[in-house]
């Protein structure tokens, strides 16, 4: 096996310097087609690291648009009811630096967005979180460093919207399978892990 262990190897790899226009297109701040962008999204990932280099991703969904941007430089996200395992939350904690990556359906590029986190208990604005009645408890606070569209290849590449090339259910582990494999579950365990949530439920 060949290991990279140098930056200079590393381009020369890929072939050779970035083009100017991939760096050009990165913004510290929130422009008006990333707000578009920001508004139509219903699922990001997000990406920390901790003080002693924990990494984790997270998926995070909600109503479309409920990254709210409340200026050029900041994004308020919502955190809604969970596992309560608190991994990149912990993270926070220990090292502010996340990234984002955003998603919209049916759409091959995403949104990155890089910044520095804090948590917040309350604020004004989680009044414009409320879904199903229910208002968030916490919310991430990002201040954006780093904003730019990631093209279309990754999508592509993968056919992730085209639902002809979608595996076949039966082919996958379903999650309470993975469970039982896991934690030893019943058969009733099993049914109740699979079960389908109500949208409600899960704020």
């Amino acid at each position: 096996m060949r290991y990279v262990t140098d930056e200079a190897t590393l381009q020369e790899l890929v072939g050779g310097a970035p083009k100017d226009r991939s760096l050009r297109k990165q913004l510290d701040h929130l422009d008006e087609s990333a707000r578009r962008f920001l508004a139509a999204s219903p699922f990001y990932v997000l990406a920390t690291s901790g003080a002693d280099g924990t990494c984790d991703a997270t998926p995070r969904g909600d109503e479309p648009g409920f990254a709210l941007a409340l200026d050029g430089r900041t994004l308020a996200l919502p955190e809604r009811p969970g596992n309560r395992r608190l991994d990149s939350l912990r993270n926070v904690l220990g090292n502010p630096q996340v990234g984002l990556l955003f998603v919209v359906p049916g759409i091959a590029h995403t949104l990155r967005v890089n910044g520095t986190a804090r948590l917040v208990a309350d604020a004004e604005f989680f009044d414009r979180m409320t879904v199903f009645g229910k208002r968030p408890v916490l919310a991430l606070v990002v201040t954006v460093t780093e904003c730019y569209f990631h093209c279309s290849k990754a999508f592509i590449r993968s056919r992730l919207w085209e639902s002809d090339a979608w595996p076949d259910r039966a082919s996958v582990p379903s999650l309470g399978g993975a469970l039982r494999d896991r934690l030893g579950l019943d058969d009733a365990e099993v049914a109740l892990a699979d079960q389908p949530l109500a949208r409600a439920e899960t704020f």
